[in-house]
C-alpha cells in the first residue's frame, strides 16, 4: 500500500525527435554494430587530433580492453557530452538525454579508453573537447547506450544489437512500443528484460501493447499489477491473451486469494525477474491439488504460507509420484501424504525423496522394502537432504552391504547416518521424539534461562516452534544488525517475536527499513513492533505516510505512538487533522478488508 504514496518518475523518449535524419556522412560505418571510429577525409584537425581506425577495435569484440581505470572527473564530463550530443545534435528531450548518458557507465567508459590511446597527452587535459571533435564526425551506435540503459548488461549486447541499423530513429515500431510500454509505468530499467525476452513485442503495430494492457485490466488487475507481472513474465505480451491465467486468477478468486494479495504478496515479494514464470504450470498445479483432494480452503491456506508453490508448480513431485506408482505405493495412501504434510509439495522435499529412493536402490534395497520405508517415513525423509551413498561408507568406514543390513534393520538410520543436516538443527522430527524438546531448551539455556527452572518451564511453553526454528528466527534478528545481547534482551520482553515464521520477521525489518527510512534501532526501545501483524503495519503506516507527506504530522514519530494507540487516538491524531483524511482512512480500510476476504 505504501508504494501508492511512492512517486516513480520515469524518462521518456520523444517520438517525434526520434524521426528527424541523422546529418549526413562523409563515410558510411562498416560495420553498425559497433562504434563507428572512421573519421572523414576532409577534416582540417592538426594530425594529433586524427583518429587511426586501424588500432581501433569493436566495443564489443573479445579483444576490446575496458580494464583501465577511468576517473570520475573524466567520467562526468565523458557523460556531459554524450548528454549534449543526444540532445542537441540527435534531437533527444533533455531527460531522454540525460537519463540514457547517465545510465551506460559501461559504454561511456569504454568510448573513453578507446579515445585515449589516440589523443596521448591532450586527452587528459581535454576530455569534454576530444570527446566532442570525435562526435562532431564519428556519429555512435545508438543501440548501445539505449539497450544498456534499458537493464540489458553488456556482455549481452552484442546479441541484441541489430545488425543494418545504428540510429533508433531508424527503428521506429520499436520507439513506439519502448513509448507504450514506458508510458503505462514499466520502469526503464526493466524494460530491458522485456526486451530480452519477448523481443517481438517491439515489432507490433501501433496501440497494439495499450490494447494488451486494457484486456488484462478488464479481468479486475490493476496498473500496478499488470506492470509487475508483465515484467517477471514477459511471455504474457506475446500472442493471444493467456487462457490459462485467466482460469487461474478466476480460480484463485473461488478459492478465496484476491488480485489485492495477488499484488501486494505474491507479486510483491516472490516474484523474481530472473526466473520464468507461466500460468499453464499454474493451472496444472491447482488441478493436480483438486485431483488428490485439497478442498477450496486447504488450498486457499496452502497457497497463502507458500506462495511459492503457486509460482514453482510441482515438476519434482510428479516425478517422485510415478515413481512411488512403480514401486507399488497405492495411490491413496500417496494422496493422504501429500495433503497430512504439504511440505512435501514443495520442489525442494520432492527433490529429497527422490534421492532417498536413489540411495536405497544403491545400497541394494528391494522394491518391497523401498515402499515399506517410504509409506512409513515419507515425511521424514522429504526433509532431509542426503549424502551420496559413498560418501557414507568412505566416512563411517563401512561396506555397502553393512549400510544396507544397518538401514533395512532400522530405516530411520538413513537420516541419521545420511542426512546432510545437522542432527540438532534437523527439521519435521517425528513428533514423539524427544530431541524436540532438547533443542528448545538448549536454544533457551543460549538466551539465559537456567536449566530446569521456573522461568525455563514458562518459556518452554511460550515460545513456540522447535529449536532449530527459534534459532534460525533469533540469528535473523543479529543478521539485519542489532547486537546479540541487545536482541537477546528484545525476546524476553517480547518473546512473541520468535513465535513468527522468518520470512515475516524479514519483511517487517525490511518495511521499517527501506520504506518508511526508520533505523533498525527503533525496535531496541519498541521489540513489539515485531509482534504487530502486517495489516496493522501496514495499513497505519500508510497513513502516516500519507498525512505526513501533507504536513499534517510530525516526521519521524515513535512506532509505538503510532501502533500501539487506540483506534479512536489514532483517527484523532493521524486521520482527522486533513480534510481528506477520512476518505484516504476508509479506502485504506476497503483495501485492507479486501485483500482478507
Amino acid at each position: 500500500m505504501i508504494s501508492h504514496f511512492i512517486q516513480n518518475h520515469l524518462f521518456l523518449l520523444s517520438p517525434f525527435l526520434f524521426h528527424q535524419k541523422p546529418p549526413p556522412l562523409a563515410v558510411a560505418p562498416q560495420n553498425p554494430s559497433s562504434l563507428s571510429l572512421k573519421v572523414s577525409t576532409f577534416l582540417t584537425f592538426k594530425a594529433t587530433h586524427v583518429v587511426k581506425v586501424s588500432s581501433l577495435v569493436s566495443f564489443h569484440s573479445p579483444t576490446s580492453n575496458s580494464s583501465k581505470r577511468v576517473s570520475r572527473v573524466a567520467m562526468a564530463e565523458a557523460q556531459n557530452v554524450l548528454l549534449d550530443y543526444l540532445h542537441s545534435t540527435r534531437g533527444y528531450t533533455f531527460m531522454d538525454a540525460e537519463y540514457i548518458s547517465k545510465n551506460s557507465p559501461h559504454f561511456v567508459q569504454l568510448l573513453l579508453s578507446q579515445l585515449e590511446n589516440h589523443y596521448d597527452d591532450e586527452f587528459d587535459d581535454d576530455v569534454a573537447g576530444c570527446l566532442r571533435k570525435f562526435l562532431w564526425y564519428n556519429p555512435i551506435n545508438e543501440f548501445e547506450p539505449f539497450l544498456e540503459s534499458l537493464g540489458i548488461l553488456p556482455f549481452e549486447l552484442p546479441l541484441f544489437l541489430p545488425h543494418d541499423m545504428m540510429y533508433l530513429s531508424d527503428d521506429y515500431l520499436l520507439l513506439e512500443n519502448f513509448h507504450a510500454l514506458s508510458n503505462y509505468g514499466i520502469p526503464r530499467n526493466r524494460i530491458g528484460n522485456i526486451y530480452k525476452d519477448a523481443k517481438e513485442v517491439f515489432g507490433y503495430p501501433s496501440d497494439l501493447l495499450l490494447w494488451r494492457f486494457r484486456a488484462y485490466e478488464s479481468l479486475g488487475m490493476s496498473r500496478s499489477m499488470v506492470i509487475k507481472l508483465v515484467v517477471c513474465c514477459p511471455s504474457l505480451l506475446v500472442g493471444d491473451m493467456s487462457s490459462e491465467l485467466v482460469i487461474v486468477l478466476d480460480w484463485l478468486k473461488k478459492i478465496g486469494i484476491g488480485n489485492y494479495w495477488i499484488e501486494n504478496h505474491l507479486c510483491g515479494n516472490y516474484l523474481s525477474c530472473s526466473t520464468t514464470y507461466n500460468a499453464k504450470g499454474m493451472l496444472d498445479s491447482m488441478q493436480f491439488l483438486h485431483k488428490i483432494g485439497y478442498s477450496e480452503k486447504q488450498m486457499h491456506d496452502l497457497f497463502k504460507a507458500n506462495p511459492v508453490l503457486l509460482l514453482e508448480g510441482f515438476g519434482n513431485l510428479y516425478l517422485f509420484f510415478g515413481l512411488s506408482l512403480k514401486l507399488g505405493l497405492e495411490i491413496n495412501m500417496i494422496y493422504s501424504s501429500f495433503i497430512e504434510y504439504p511440505h512435501i509439495l514443495s520442489n525442494k522435499c520432492a527433490r529429497n525423496l527422490l534421492r532417498a529412493i536413489n540411495f536405497l536402490r544403491f545400497i541394494g534395497l528391494g522394491i518391497d522394502d523401498i515402499a515399506h520405508i517410504l509409506s512409513n517415513h515419507m515425511h521424514i525423509l522429504s526433509s532431509h537432504p542426503l549424502k551420496g551413498p559413498k560418501t557414507v561408507c568412505g566416512q563411517l568406514k563401512l561396506a555397502k552391504a553393512d549400510l544396507y543390513k544397518i538401514i533395512k534393520d532400522d530405516p530411520l538410520k538413513l537420516i541419521s547416518l545420511a542426512s546432510k543436516l545437522k542432527q540438532d538443527s534437523a527439521e519435521y522430527l517425528s513428533p514423539y521424539d524427544p530431541s524436540i524438546h532438547l533443542e528448545k531448551t538448549t536454544f533457551l539455556m543460549k538466551l539465559g534461562y537456567a536449566e530446569n527452572s521456573e522461568e525455563m518451564a514458562k518459556a518452554l511453553k511460550r515460545f513456540r516452534g522447535r529449536g532449530d526454528q527459534l534459532q534460525e528466527r533469533f540469528d535473523c534478528l543479529v543478521e539485519a544488525g542489532l547486537e546479540y545481547n541487545t536482541a537477546i534482551e528484545m525476546i524476553k520482553r517480547a518473546p512473541m517475536i520468535l513465535n513468527q515464521s522468518k520470512v515475516v520477521i524479514e519483511k517487517k525489518i525490511d518495511f521499517l527499513r527501506n520504506t518508511l527510512g526508520y533505523p533498525l534501532e527503533c525496535v531496541v526501545g519498541f521489540p513489539v513492533y515485531l509482534c504487530y501483524d502486517l495489516e496493522r503495519i501496514f495499513l497505519r503506516f500508510s497513513m502516516y505516510v500519507w498525512v505526513r507527506e501533507r504536513n499534517a504530522a510530525n516526521p519521524m514519530l515513535a512506532l509505538s505512538t503510532i501502533l500501539a494507540s487506540s483506534d479512536e487516538r489514532f483517527e484523532k491524531y493521524f486521520v482527522n487533522p486533513h480534510p481528506e483524511g477520512p476518505t484516504i482512512w476508509e479506502a485504506l480500510k476497503r483495501l485492507s478488508h479486501k485483500d482478507k476476504c
